[in-house]
């Protein structure tokens, strides 16, 4: 405010300088948390984890800059002189609470539910050559609001268009969820009646921006929002037509909140991996016995390894979460020995040579670590054979 009060003014080209950025950056990281906590049970890929950060900086974006214009209105008395600092202060606190209280509470609690229900998605998505369907159901208690009661029990494919509007959540605060089930068990919805309710659901001004799949598009926020227009849902954003528009300044700030937003998000991402590998350092100077072959062999971990058992966290396995790479080598010290590979399945820039395949659990669930074997020379040129471990999936190849 300080800063705002020595510019005296505010535009979208502003939206770079440092303070600015800051308080994109801060509303993005608790935003970001919201995204952490929605899909701390459901593994999604590492790519959709990824972009739903970025959406959640777009949005900080938007919403920090109708926070900075709504500042700079209070910035002149009713003479038109710009205030003492002290009395600007003071007026600006009530958009603080506002924006940074009441606002951003709702805000992320809609981005919990919405990461939750992106990363449903898509695991949703393997329906198993039409034996399962996906059923809207709400959370069934007195809470539930009317409208959506409605969409309760509707049940579809998955490529039914009715989810690309109004797979959840439809709205601040809604609980509703989607669950897979049998389609032998279940009758299909008429898909026009589904459209019917679901346009009913969410009449209004306030409620249609809630018409998005939060999986399908990758966002934790719809592109029509509080701090949007309604164009903004249809609008390409590799062209971003309405942003060479010269008197549109919410869209000519588009651009350049996007901008911020995915440099927010990559900055982020960086942080987290760096966090976690850290945390995985002493594992470094662990070593595991494992009988390979019928022989014992000591089985540690590489950097190398580390950085892809990070990754695996994403998706690759339904059971691995990040609060578990710390203490893999415990899981890898009560795995059993199942099978070697023959030969690589493509060739390797790395000094891998193949890999041994281990049955674990992580929290009651089967996973198989894959230990890769390596040569590996010392200072006097000798050669050794070593083994690390490379990867956790749910499965192995056949």
């Amino acid at each position: 405010m300080k800063w705002l009060h020595g510019k005296r003014i505010f535009g979208a080209g502003m939206l770079k300088e440092k303070p600015v950025r800051r308080l994109m950056e801060e509303t993005t990281a608790y935003l970001s948390k919201g995204i952490e906590r929605g899909v701390v049970q459901e593994s999604p890929s590492e790519a959709m984890a990824s972009s739903l950060r970025e959406s959640a900086g777009v949005f900080s974006g938007f919403k920090t800059f109708h926070e900075m214009k709504e500042a700079a209105n209070l910035l002149l008395d009713e003479n038109g002189d710009l205030k003492p600092f002290e009395r600007f202060s003071n007026d600006v606190q009530k958009i603080n609470d506002a924006y940074n209280r009441h606002y951003l509470k709702t805000e992320y609690n809609f981005a919990v539910q919405s990461a939750e229900m992106a990363a449903r998605w898509e695991e949703q998505q393997d329906d198993g050559d039409g034996r399962y369907l996906l059923q809207y159901r709400t959370a069934g208690d007195k809470k539930v609001r009317p409208a959506h009661q409605e969409l309760n029990g509707i049940t579809l494919p998955p490529s039914d268009p009715f989810w690309d509007k109004y797979y959840p959540p439809n709205g601040f605060n809604c609980r509703c969820t989607v669950q897979k089930v049998r389609a032998a068990k279940y009758l299909v919805t008429d898909s026009n009646e589904a459209m019917k309710a679901g346009d009913k659901a969410t009449e209004g001004k306030y409620a249609e921006m809630f018409r998005f799949n939060p999986g399908k598009q990758r966002a934790a926020y719809p592109a029509y929002n509080s701090y949007t227009i309604k164009k903004c849902a249809t609008c390409k954003k590799n062209g971003l037509e309405l942003a060479k528009i010269p008197s549109n300044e919410l869209c000519a700030a588009c651009p350049i909140i996007r901008e911020c937003a995915g440099d927010i998000s990559k900055s982020q991402a960086a942080i987290e991996r760096k966090h976690y590998l850290r945390e995985m350092q002493p594992l470094l100077k662990k070593k595991v016995v494992l009988e390979i072959d019928g022989v014992k062999r000591n089985v540690g971990f590489r950097k190398e390894g580390n950085k892809h058992l990070y990754s695996d966290s994403f998706g690759r396995s339904s059971a691995l979460r990040r609060e578990h790479l710390a203490t893999l080598d415990k899981v890898l010290a009560e795995s059993t020995y199942v099978k070697s590979s023959d030969s690589l399945s493509h060739e390797r820039k790395d000094d891998i040579r193949r890999f041994h395949y281990f049955k674990g659990e992580i929290d009651g669930k089967t996973v198989y670590l894959n230990v890769a074997e390596f040569d590996s020379k010392n200072a006097k040129g000798m050669v050794s054979t070593k083994y690390f471990l490379y990867s956790i999936t749910d499965k192995i190849r056949k």
